[in-house]
């Protein structure tokens, strides 16, 4: 646009408007680029983590009981909910916390394989 507006072809309005159009683009496209390398950041991290949990998971395949060393090493921390009785038979949810990963929704996974 530089050469049409030096070369009559384009008024300097139109060139402003023009100009500033591409400026106002390059900023947002400057913001997302960095936004996006952010993402990238956190997704390579969590692949990351998750490669780790894995790999300490493995170790325990053959696991026939819950030592409190395998306990530290796979579990960031267990919730109990209080207990619901309104069946006539006492319920409660547990929720872990893996270490690395977070929480997952066993449930929902199983639902899923079985559909």
């Amino acid at each position: 646009i530089y050469e049409d507006n030096a070369k009559g072809k384009l008024n300097d309005d139109r060139f402003a408007m023009m100009s500033k159009t591409y400026e106002d683009e390059q900023a947002q496209l400057k913001v997302e680029i960095v936004n996006l390398q952010k993402e990238i950041e956190v997704q390579e991290r969590q692949i990351e983590d998750l490669e780790q949990f894995i790999q300490r998971a493995r170790r325990y395949t053959d696991l026939t009981e819950l030592t409190p060393y395998a306990l530290r090493e796979l579990v960031k921390a267990v919730y109990v909910e209080a207990p619901d009785k309104s069946s006539g038979k006492r319920k409660q949810r547990v929720h872990i916390e893996y270490d690395l990963v977070g929480y997952i929704p066993v449930d929902e996974l199983i639902k899923a394989e079985q559909a």
